[in-house]
């Protein structure tokens, strides 16, 4: 069993880094050697790899993941593989990452590299690129905040978005009258609306229209001293 185990600071909040590292997907971006990596639900992700000219493709299992804190998964077919990622906030904007890494070489070649500290060096080269990957975008490209233990999901969490993303919009209240609505309700004119009848400001019914009072695509006729000439569809 080969373990290989490196440190890299890198300047971004603890909760960008982690984030980064919930994108199983985005690994190809900074591992050499990583082809593909297809997230099936939550817990189950599926690699594609090439390292040294040896294809292998083998799924994995994420046994731990603690937001801010570490993510652990490990190949549940093919050579063993396992690892561990761990986070530690050294600062505001600056975070200390941590791999351990637990591979079972099965090849000549890979036996052989593992021996003279290859593995050791392409860890520390992804985790380089790992540390310009994140820097220079300065924002994790998505995230998932939810909670792993023994490989079931404890909470779903919520999805991060990266920086500038657009959120949702704030909730309504579904009593908020609109402004017409209150004008209608102080002057008593039948012919204004009461409120909406339908969507986030409430479902009470709109005072109903004498059909012969509904012109075109459903306008109301003008009320007097407001004309203001006629419809572009009238000329």
């Amino acid at each position: 069993m080969a373990t290989v185990n490196r440190t890299i600071d890198v300047e971004v909040p603890v909760s960008v880094a982690y984030n980064q590292w919930t994108q199983f997907e985005s690994f190809p971006e900074f591992m050499k050697g990583v082809e593909s990596v297809e997230q099936i639900d939550e817990t189950a992700l599926h690699f594609s790899t090439n390292v040294g000219g040896v294809k292998r493709e083998f799924n994995a299992q994420i046994l731990e993941q603690v937001p801010d804190s570490l993510v652990s998964w490990v190949s549940i077919d093919g050579p063993r593989n396992a690892g561990t990622v761990t986070f530690e906030p050294l600062g505001a904007d600056r975070t200390r990452v941590n791999v351990e890494i637990e591979w079972e070489p099965e090849t000549i070649t890979e036996k052989a590299g593992s021996l003279v500290g290859i593995d050791d060096m392409r860890v520390s080269a992804d985790l380089d690129k790992f540390k310009k990957f994140i820097e220079e975008r300065g924002h994790e490209t998505g995230g998932w905040r939810g909670s792993v233990a023994a490989g079931d999901v404890e909470d779903s969490g919520e999805a991060a978005y990266p920086a500038g993303a657009a959120s949702e919009l704030p909730a309504v209240d579904p009593d908020m009258t609109a402004p017409a609505a209150a004008e209608a309700a102080d002057d008593g004119d039948p012919n204004r609306v009461g409120q909406y009848t339908e969507g986030d400001y409430g479902t009470e019914r709109v005072t109903d229209l004498p059909t012969e009072r509904i012109e075109g695509d459903y306008t109301t006729e003008a009320r007097p001293g407001t004309e203001k000439g006629p419809r572009p569809s009238d000329r």
